[in-house]
C-alpha cells in the first residue's frame, strides 16, 4: 500500500466516529475521494457518496460504514464520576480498566473507566456496563458538567499499531476499514473507462440501526449493492472453528452464502478471484447478515445484494485485528469484478 493510502486510513482509524457523530470522520472522507469522483453527494442522514459515470443505467452501490462502537453518557453522579450506556455492541468485560475520550459539548476530556480492586472484592462473573463508570479526575458533578452533559459519547482511547509489519490492531476497524476500501476502490476505478456507475457509500449508524444504508439506497436506486464490511476470524486461541466456522486472516475476502445474499453476485466475484489468483473464503448468513446489506435489500423494489467481509480478530475489543494484505486483496477483488462488468448483467436468479 503506498503512503499516502495508508495515511488515509490511518487517520480513519485515529477521528473518533461513534455511531450518531460520524461527522468528523465523514468530512475527511469525502475530502480524500472528491479529486476521483465525478460527482459528491450527501444526504440528512450523514452518508457521503462518491460517483463515478453517474450517466449510466446499471448503478452499483459500494457501502463501508464509518461509525464505530461507543459509550453514551446517561449520568454524572454527585462526586463527578460518568456513568454510561453501550452505543452498539459493546462488551463490559473488554471495557474493564480501559482509557477513553469522552467527546464532551463542552470539550474533549480523557478519562478511565475504573475498576474495583481485586482487594475490594473485584469484579465477580457476569456483569453489565451499569457496574463501569468513567473517572476524568473531576471532584464534583458540577465541575464535571462544565465539558459533558447526558448524551455525550465516548470511545477507547486507542491508537492503531502494526504488528509484525503485517496486522493492523486497533479500535473501529470495524468498519472504518471498510470506509477505506469503499474509497480506495472508487479512486482505483476512476482511472478507468466503466460501463456501469458505481456509488461509493460512507454509511452512518450500522451499529446502531443501519439507518445510513437505507436512506443511501433509497436515494440511489442501485441495480445492485454490496455491503463492505468485516466477519469474524476463527483462527486464535479458545475459538470453536467448528461451531463458527474456519475464517482466517490472509486468506482472502469473504463472501457470504445465505437467504439474503443474490446467488448470481457470487460468481462474478469469484471469477475475479480467480484471474487475480486470489483465496476467498465463505461465511453462512442463513437468515440476516447484520450488516448494511440487510437494509439496501429492502429499499425500492428491492436490491439484489451481497456482502464481502474483511476476516477480523476481536470483534468489538479495543484491540481488533485484520490483515493488511487481506485489505488490499479486498481492494483489488472489488475493482477487477467492477471494471469488468458490461452493464448488461441480469442480477434474476430465474434467468440463465
Amino acid at each position: 500500500m503506498e503512503q499516502q493510502q495508508m495515511d488515509f486510513l490511518m487517520e480513519l482509524l485515529t477521528t473518533p466516529s461513534p455511531s450518531s457523530l460520524e461527522m468528523g470522520i465523514q468530512k475527511k472522507w469525502l475530502e480524500y475521494v472528491r479529486p476521483y469522483a465525478d460527482e459528491i453527494r450527501t444526504d440528512n442522514a450523514g452518508n457521503v457518496i462518491g460517483v463515478l459515470n453517474p450517466e449510466a443505467e446499471f448503478k452499483i452501490m459500494l457501502a463501508g460504514h464509518c461509525d464505530e462502537i461507543g459509550l453514551v453518557i446517561n449520568r454524572v453522579d454527585e462526586r463527578g464520576f460518568l456513568h454510561f450506556d453501550k452505543m452498539g455492541g459493546i462488551n463490559p468485560k473488554a471495557a474493564v480498566g480501559m482509557k477513553v475520550t469522552v467527546l464532551g459539548y463542552g470539550g474533549t476530556v480523557t478519562g478511565v473507566i475504573g475498576v474495583n480492586a481485586q482487594h475490594h472484592g473485584g469484579l465477580k462473573g457476569d456483569f453489565s456496563l451499569e457496574n463501569l463508570f468513567i473517572d476524568c479526575g473531576a471532584k464534583s458533578k458540577e465541575e464535571m458538567e462544565r465539558y459533558v452533559q447526558i448524551g455525550d459519547l465516548a470511545v477507547y482511547k486507542r491508537e492503531p499499531e502494526i504488528l509484525m509489519d503485517r496486522y493492523l490492531s486497533g479500535r473501529g476497524l470495524d468498519n472504518r476499514t471498510g470506509s477505506f476500501i469503499v474509497a480506495e476502490v472508487l479512486r482505483q476505478l476512476s482511472q478507468h473507462n466503466l460501463n456501469v456507475g458505481v456509488y461509493a457509500a460512507s454509511t452512518v449508524n450500522e451499529e446502531t440501526n443501519m439507518g445510513g444504508a437505507y436512506f443511501a439506497a433509497a436515494g440511489i436506486e442501485p441495480t445492485m449493492a454490496i455491503a463492505v464490511d468485516v466477519t469474524f476470524a476463527t483462527d486464535y486461541p479458545k475459538v470453536d472453528s467448528n461451531k463458527h466456522g474456519d475464517v482466517r486472516l490472509e486468506k482472502g475476502p469473504v463472501l457470504a452464502k445465505g437467504a439474503p445474499i443474490n446467488r448470481k453476485m457470487n460468481k462474478p466475484l469469484e471469477n475475479a478471484a480467480k484471474s487475480l489468483n486470489l483465496n476467498v473464503q465463505y461465511e453462512l448468513t442463513p437468515r440476516m447478515t447484520g450488516t448494511d446489506a440487510d437494509k439496501m435489500r429492502l429499499t425500492g423494489q428491492g436490491v439484489p445484494v451481497s456482502l464481502v467481509s474483511l476476516p477480523l480478530r476481536y470483534m468489538h475489543s479495543p484491540v481488533e485485528t485484520a490483515s493488511m494484505q487481506d485489505i488490499e486483496e479486498e481492494i483489488a477483488l472489488l475493482v477487477h469484478m467492477i471494471k469488468e462488468m458490461t452493464g448488461e448483467e441480469s442480477l434474476n436468479p430465474l434467468e440463465d
